[in-house]
């Protein structure tokens, strides 16, 4: 492998693992330099034995096709993305900072609305969010917590600092592949876990549980959570097993929930026991027919009158999808000065508002040059990535943006980092990638060391999600500090 580190070029983006030079970057040297001692036939033996392990261990996905729902092996890349400690201390902070500003923004809106009467957010941009839900207003959640779990993406771009790229706090997932792909790794590279610092992240599943039990209504010493999926056939239904089983919750769906007095019960064969915390990953419309959808299947008739009633948690909160929208990216920075009073500690990506009309005019003459998204969209569908385009597409999507400006935002088509990815057997070769830290909130806040690196697995594409064709890595955060002292 000496010989494929050597050859390997970083090119003009920012490299997680290399430098412009060729040199190993401070914390991925330990790492660089035992991937270099590997012969072709050690890194091959490697790579099979990870394809073993997430077999064995059944880590899988479901991708949505006109053809019907296809199982999918948990695409992974043995090569680990590194991050220093000390850089990732200064993200985790800023994740915080975060996360408490927006969910201070949310209780706001549905409460006095203050951010708006300031005139820091425009009404209309309220008004007209899909998200927002009305049967939330008043409702007062426990800590004033409405996004209990949030996974927010970030990039960085060629200066080699953290961006945000979005948040997501309605229903974010991913989690349970940054634990896995953990427990992979110490099956492949056990040596390398003997000789670096590397944090740990297996605290996590008992962090969900201590933030989902302080949200009890009931003080008792064990309240109980349910984790509410929708199925077998839902694409992250693996991690709602492996969560639940984690904490040791019962993974539940609708039918084996049920609202009597106000109060949320478990059917079980000794009958009902009363539930307390339910960690729900049903998307607020299919909650409640009784409420939302009338026809939906998925949630508990009632839910809402219980949890309005303050005898049922519920996480994250329904409602709060309504910072998840995409023109409210762009006001974060402002939401954070107006409820904190501090400057962001990590930045947005510039962000065009395609509502403002000199914006909007300069998005339609640059379609070329941008990545425009849908405001409410997620997994990657429904952008337009402008370098990467066709006329005909540029032209769609101008028509889209015309048509309904307020539901289209705009960014520069960033030069996202690249790591060193295994392609074939042995060829190295840089791909693009993003990563995705969890933040837990209640009456504390914890924030994951690392988070899910996903990894955009064709040349030069800049789409990581893994229903598009990504993939996923390690996360290492090192203390090189520790190493050094």
């Amino acid at each position: 492998m000496k010989d494929n580190w050597k050859d390997y070029k970083a090119g003009e983006h920012y490299d997680e693992l290399i430098t412009e030079k060729g040199g190993s970057r401070m914390p991925a040297r330990a790492v660089v330099s035992y991937l270099k001692s590997l012969s072709p036939q050690d890194v091959a033996a490697r790579k099979l034995a990870a394809e073993s392990a997430i077999k064995d261990m059944g880590v899988s996905f479901t991708v949505y096709t006109e053809e019907g729902n296809i199982d999918r092996v948990w695409p992974f890349d043995i090569i680990p993305r590194v991050i220093a400690k000390k850089q990732w201390d200064a993200a985790s902070r800023g994740l915080e900072q975060r996360l408490q500003a927006l969910n201070m923004f949310i209780d706001d809106l549905y409460h006095d609305q203050k951010i708006i009467k300031d005139g820091i957010i425009p009404e209309f941009v309220l008004k007209q969010s899909k998200n927002y839900l009305k049967e939330c207003e008043g409702v007062s959640p426990r800590f004033g917590v409405w996004a209990h779990i949030c996974g927010t993406d970030l990039v960085r771009d060629k200066d080699g600092q953290f961006y945000v790229l979005e948040d997501n706090l309605r229903v974010p997932s991913g989690v349970s592949y940054m634990l896995e792909n953990r427990s992979i790794m110490k099956r492949v590279l056990p040596e390398l876990f003997e000789k670096t610092d590397i944090a740990s992240v297996s605290a996590y599943p008992s962090k969900l549980y201590e933030t989902l039990a302080s949200l009890s209504p009931r003080r008792v010493n064990s309240p109980v959570v349910v984790v509410l999926t929708p199925g077998i056939y839902n694409s992250a239904y693996f991690e709602h097993a492996f969560l639940a089983q984690q904490m040791g919750a019962e993974l539940v769906e609708g039918n084996d929930l049920l609202v009597k007095d106000d109060c949320v019960f478990m059917k079980t064969i000794d009958g009902l026991t009363r539930v307390d915390v339910i960690y729900r990953r049903i998307d607020d419309e299919f909650l409640d027919p009784e409420v939302f959808n009338p026809k939906s299947v998925l949630g508990v008739r009632g839910l809402m009158r219980a949890w309005k009633a303050g005898n049922v948690a519920l996480a994250n909160a329904p409602g709060a999808g309504v910072a998840d929208d995409k023109v409210v990216y762009a006001y974060v920075p402002d939401v954070i000065r107006y409820y904190l009073d501090q400057e962001p500690l990590i930045p947005n990506v510039e962000t065009f508002l395609c509502y403002d009309d000199k914006q909007r005019e300069y998005v339609l003459a640059n379609l070329d040059k941008l990545v425009v998204k849908p405001a409410n969209e997620s997994g990657g569908y429904g952008m337009l990535i402008g370098p990467h385009s066709s006329k005909k597409e540029r032209q769609h999507f101008a028509e889209l943006i015309q048509k309904n400006p307020r539901n289209y935002i705009a960014q520069p088509t960033l030069s996202l980092s690249t790591a060193p990815t295994l392609i074939g057997q042995d060829s190295l070769e840089p791909r693009h990638l993003d990563l995705r830290p969890f933040i837990l909130q209640a009456k504390d806040t914890y924030v994951t060391t690392g988070g899910l690196t996903r990894v955009a697995m064709k040349k030069g594409s800049l789409v990581v999600n893994s229903s598009q064709g990504g993939g996923s890595k390690d996360t290492w955060i090192v203390d090189t500090e520790a190493k050094s002292k």
